[in-house]
C-alpha cells in the first residue's frame, strides 16, 4: 500500500486521572460523525493481548512475587518495564501497524511515553527508552497536562479500586517524570492541552489539533 494511504496514529498521554480514556472515546466518536469515510480504531495500553493481560494483573496486585524463602515480595518494577515493552511490540505488530497500514485512524490511550514516565521512576530512563526503541513513533501525541489534585479527585470519585500507581505521592512523581521526558519524545507532533479544563473544552481543543490530520 502507498505511504500516503496509511492512516494516522494518535496517542493520548497523561498521569492517571488525566482523562486520556475519556478523550480517546470522545475523539473517536467525533471522527465517526464528522469523518464518516474514515475507519477508526480505539486501543489502549496495556493492550488486550496476552502480555497486556498479565500486566493488568500485576498493576492490580493479583500477581505478586514470592522469594525462595516463601516470603511475599512486590513484583519487580524493572521486570514490569520489560513486560510493558514486550506488550507494546506485540500491540504494534498485531493491532496498530496492520490497521494503520490499511488506512485506519488509530487512537491509543497511552504508548511509549507512559513507560518512560512510569517505569523510568524505578529504572534508568535511558534503559527504558532503549527497551522501547523499536516501537514506531506516533504521528501525533496529545499530552493532557493535569494538576495532581485534579487527577486524584477524579480517581477517588470514579474508581472502585486502585492500581499500584494510583496514589497522590506517586502521581506527583509521575507528573514530574512526564514533564522531563516530553521534550525527548519521538512523536512527529506533540500537543499539550491543560487537563483541568472541562471535558468539552478539552475535546474541542483536541479536535482543533487533530482534524487537519484526518
Amino acid at each position: 500500500m502507498r505511504e500516503d494511504a496509511r492512516g494516522p496514529f494518535i496517542v493520548f498521554e497523561g498521569i492517571d486521572g488525566a482523562g486520556t480514556t475519556t478523550q480517546c472515546r470522545l475523539l473517536s466518536d467525533r471522527l465517526r460523525r464528522e469523518r464518516p469515510d474514515r475507519r477508526v480504531a480505539v486501543t489502549a495500553e496495556p493492550s488486550g493481548g496476552p502480555v497486556g493481560a498479565m500486566i493488568r494483573h500485576v498493576l492490580r496486585e493479583r500477581v505478586v512475587g514470592t522469594t525462595a524463602l516463601g516470603e511475599r515480595a512486590s513484583f519487580d518494577r524493572r521486570a514490569l518495564a520489560l513486560l510493558f515493552a514486550a506488550d507494546r511490540l506485540d500491540h504494534v505488530a498485531c493491532e496498530i501497524e496492520p490497521l494503520v497500514a490499511a488506512g485506519w485512524v488509530v487512537v491509543s490511550d497511552r504508548y511509549v511515553l507512559s513507560s518512560v514516565a512510569y517505569q523510568g521512576m524505578d529504572a534508568p530512563r535511558a534503559w527504558v527508552e532503549t527497551l522501547n526503541s523499536f516501537a514506531p513513533p506516533p504521528d501525533m501525541l496529545v499530552f493532557l497536562d493535569t494538576p495532581v489534585d485534579v487527577a486524584w479527585e477524579r480517581i477517588r470519585s470514579s474508581r472502585a479500586g486502585r492500581d499500584v500507581f494510583e496514589a497522590p505521592d506517586t502521581l506527583r512523581r509521575v507528573a514530574a517524570a512526564y514533564r522531563d521526558a516530553l521534550p525527548a519524545t519521538r512523536a512527529a507532533r506533540v500537543v499539550t492541552i491543560p487537563g483541568d479544563l472541562s471535558v468539552d473544552e478539552i475535546a474541542e481543543a483536541v479536535w482543533r489539533e487533530v482534524s487537519p490530520l484526518v
